[in-house]
């Protein structure tokens, strides 16, 4: 399913270098898992992302770029520096021209489905 990748203590992790090195866009690895929240990371290309539910909230924090969100046919514009909590069972999509490195903490999961 996700790649977890544990950090080292002693080492910063370099969010923008983990989401270069993915293998392909929108496809998001999961950094550690604390408590019931996964922190995971994405990188961006301008293309959309279909619609998608969770059964947990999820937090879109944009380290680096933009994320053109889409929620009830609204289109949600977020820059570099914020975020944005999508509530759990809400329907998203993601708008061509999002770009940039994404952090995703899914709060509320289940660790033994992940």
């Amino acid at each position: 399913m996700k790649n977890v990748m544990t950090p080292t203590p002693q080492q910063p992790i370099k969010l923008n270098d983990i989401a270069a090195q993915l293998p392909q866009a929108w496809s998001s690895t999961v950094l550690t898992q604390v408590g019931h929240a996964n922190f995971k990371v994405l990188r961006m290309d301008e293309r959309e992302y279909a619609n998608e539910t969770h059964p947990y909230e999820e937090v879109l924090l944009v380290i680096d770029g933009q994320l053109n969100l889409v929620i009830d046919n609204q289109l949600i514009v977020v820059k570099t520096g914020e975020s944005y909590t999508v509530q759990p069972n809400t329907p998203h999509a993601v708008a061509q021209g999002s770009f940039g490195t994404l952090v995703i903490l899914d709060v509320g999961i289940d660790p033994d489905l992940t």
